[in-house]
């Protein structure tokens, strides 16, 4: 027979091609499954979690004034503070559990449907999505990109299943919570509850953690601030979360009705510049500081640290206020733009060398130049430093020099003074009561290398060299430039009786578990003899009392000074005026004051103030606002008297001054003005006239000003 039969007798039956096309799939697919299997394995053994992405790993650096409480600002590369786990408040843990992944407690850190819906969008050619859990998401952002590619999927999924084997929950949903962003450029729940409701994670309400925790699911569209969709979406958002926790047990239903349709109340935070308004001098200046002690970019900007600065809140606050009211009112007296017309206060703490307040211009966001900090030509305010160099050779306040119009050894032109005025002889403290200029122009010629012992007097003082520090007879009427902080410094070094300390604007840095990394060096170093720098002091207690600044005589408390008007005459007989000053101070605060004109500092402010501008006028009206306040609560200590009475003088006598090893603070290196001043001027530098001008700005910055 054809057919073969089979034991029973009954022929066998063909396999069909179907059964057996199925049973080699079957074959194939079990193969590739447990190849597939054996490759996850093998992936899973083999994966290690990766190095963080740094920026992740930063905290915030916060910047105090020098009481340690009041917040200047801060640096950041992501704006957050790290909490431990004991220090996230419970209504923050449950919220974001309830709102992004209800089963984080017992699922092994990734979803399968999460995985289904990532496979299929695969199959479809479209972007990877997919569920994803707390585990992931912290995956993702702190060891991953933002890709949506399979590979990048795949990778989350194998290092989160491998987090979720080898960490604690309460390790990752930590990690989560001081890692994701939460919109406002707040990174983690501190920062978040600073950025939404300017408190601490600590306070916040059930209401308010629960639409914190909301936002996360999509920061750029769920802030209530941008608008009523905004809002609407947030609400919606907020009441899923609400529902998990209903459903986790985290909260009942009679809550539940209390919260569940109003979102909770969200306060206008103010979100303004980091670096705006006058703050962002003193943030640049603390950070410069920082690194010139040695401090990282990474370390300042997100190390965390604890920054507290000398800056004094009341003063600084005070500084800020007589600036911007003088300025604004001297320039309407002209009828010109405030904007033209540029103030730089610095004021110094005698006792540490700390700035406690410095006005560096209204806006650091819109102009950064910092005029406290640049260099300008002081005028007679370089006299004191003359004056010092004289004393420090053996000369003495009753000396006298010629107070009348002459003609210095190798020049060809004369040296007058403010009104061309001629005085006869006077004596070095009427010189200086005054302002005479050619009575420094004389004390200069008479001393053993008058302008270098000069100018090495200014530097032991502890001013910075910048342009114009040329070794000429007119170095007194005020050549060299310097800046307000330089000056204040100088004037500092007189007031602590010859002894200098480094100008600084940072007092103590700790890191983020409260261990000391910085303490600022307040050491002085006795770079003058006392006897000379009390004398240059007293010597400056008759100008504010019968001199150029005599309006300030009154303000209650002890005080030394000079006044300083830079301005040049040229052939044809007119006159630029490019810096105003006043440099005075207590025996507790030294303060200066300068203005100029002009986008490099260089313009005539006459144009401002046409009935001529004087140090006595804008600047000393400014400094004695400022020192109002500032001098609040101290004592008046009185300077000493002059020490020296009986010249010593000898030309041949060697300056006795020493030479400093003290830091000295550093200049803004900016453009000096085209018009110089040298031994044989083409145009002349004038000093201050010896009366304040007729007319005088009424402003009144502090209701206490005399």
């Amino acid at each position: 027979m054809a057919d073969t039969l089979r034991a029973s007798g009954k022929p066998a039956r063909k396999k069909s091609g179907w059964r057996r096309f199925f049973t080699w799939l079957g074959i194939t697919v079990l193969v590739l499954m447990l190849a597939g299997a054996g490759l996850l394995g093998f992936a899973y053994s083999t994966v290690k979690l990766p190095d963080p992405n740094a920026d992740f790993q930063t905290n915030t650096s916060f910047v105090y004034f020098r009481d340690g409480k009041g917040k200047i600002g801060s640096y950041s590369i992501q704006n957050r503070q790290t909490l431990a786990y004991a220090e996230i408040p419970q209504n923050v843990k449950d919220a974001i559990v309830a709102g992004e992944n209800r089963t984080f407690w017992t699922d092994p850190g990734i979803s399968l449907p999460g995985i289904a819906r990532a496979v299929y969008s695969v199959a479809r050619g479209d972007d990877v999505v997919g569920g994803s859990t707390i585990t992931q998401q912290y995956i993702k952002v702190l060891y991953l990109n933002q890709e949506k590619t399979f590979s990048r999927k795949f990778t989350e999924i194998l290092l989160a299943a491998k987090m979720g084997n080898e960490l604690s929950k309460e390790t990752i949903l930590e990690g989560y919570l001081n890692t994701v962003y939460f919109g406002r450029g707040a990174y983690g729940i501190e920062a978040a509850a600073q950025a939404y409701f300017n408190i601490p994670a600590s306070k916040l309400t059930d209401r308010q953690a629960i639409a914190l925790t909301s936002i996360v699911n999509s920061p750029g569209n769920l802030d209530p601030a941008k608008g009523e969709k905004q809002a609407a979406d947030l609400l919606e958002r907020y009441q899923y979360t609400i529902n998990g926790l209903v459903e986790m047990g985290k909260m009942t239903e009679a809550q539940k009705a209390e919260i569940y349709y109003q979102l909770p109340k969200f306060p206008k935070v103010e979100r303004d510049s980091q670096l705006g308004g006058p703050k962002g001098f003193l943030l640049t200046m603390v950070q410069d500081e920082l690194k010139a002690k040695g401090f990282s970019d990474e370390q300042v900007q997100g190390g965390g640290l604890t920054i507290r600065t000398t800056f004094d809140a009341d003063a600084q606050e005070a500084a800020v206020k007589a600036a911007q009211q003088v300025t604004a009112q001297t320039a309407a007296t002209g009828g010109k733009k405030a904007a033209n017309l540029h103030a730089g206060l610095a004021s110094i703490d005698v006792e540490t060398g700390g700035v406690l307040a410095l006005y560096g211009g209204p806006d650091f966001v819109k102009n950064s130049r910092n005029w406290a900090t640049t260099p300008r030509p002081t005028g007679s305010t370089f006299k004191p430093y003359a004056l010092g160099a004289a004393l420090d050779q053996g000369f003495t306040l009753t000396d006298q020099v010629n107070g009348s119009q002459f003609v210095p050894p190798g020049a060809s032109k004369p040296v007058r003074n403010a009104g061309d005025r001629n005085y006869g002889t006077v004596t070095l403290q009427q010189a200086t009561t005054n302002s005479i200029n050619t009575a420094f122009v004389d004390l200069e010629t008479q001393m053993t290398d008058g302008p270098e012992a000069t100018l090495e007097f200014a530097q032991a003082a502890g001013l910075p060299k910048a342009p114009g520090w040329d070794p000429t007879v007119v170095v007194p009427l005020g050549v060299p430039e310097v800046s307000p902080l330089g000056q204040a410094t100088g004037f500092a070094t007189f007031a602590r009786g010859g002894k200098l300390i480094e100008t600084h604007v940072v007092a103590e840095v700790k890191d983020a578990s409260g261990a000391t990394l910085f303490k600022a060096d307040t050491t002085a170093e006795q770079t003058i003899e006392a006897d000379v720098a009390n004398d240059v002091a007293a010597a400056l207690t008759q100008v504010v009392q019968d001199g150029t600044a005599a309006r300030a005589g009154g303000m209650g408390f002890p005080i030394a000074g000079k006044t300083g008007t830079y301005y040049l005459r040229d052939a044809a007989g007119g006159a630029k005026t490019t810096a105003c000053w006043f440099v005075g101070m207590s025996r507790q605060i030294a303060t200066a004051v300068m203005y100029v004109a002009g986008d490099e500092g260089t313009d005539d402010l006459n144009e401002f103030y046409p009935a001529g501008f004087f140090g006595s006028g804008p600047p000393l009206s400014t400094w004695m606002a400022y020192m109002q306040v500032a001098q609040k609560g101290l004592k008046s200590i009185e300077f000493e008297p002059p020490t020296r009475r009986t010249s010593t003088q000898s030309p041949t006598a060697p300056p006795r001054t020493q030479q400093p090893t003290t830091a000295r603070p550093t200049q803004t290196a900016t453009t000096k003005p085209t018009e110089t001043a040298t031994t044989e001027p083409t145009t002349e530098p004038t000093g201050e006239p010896t009366q304040e001008p007729t007319e005088q700005p009424t402003v009144k910055p502090t209701a206490t000003q005399t």
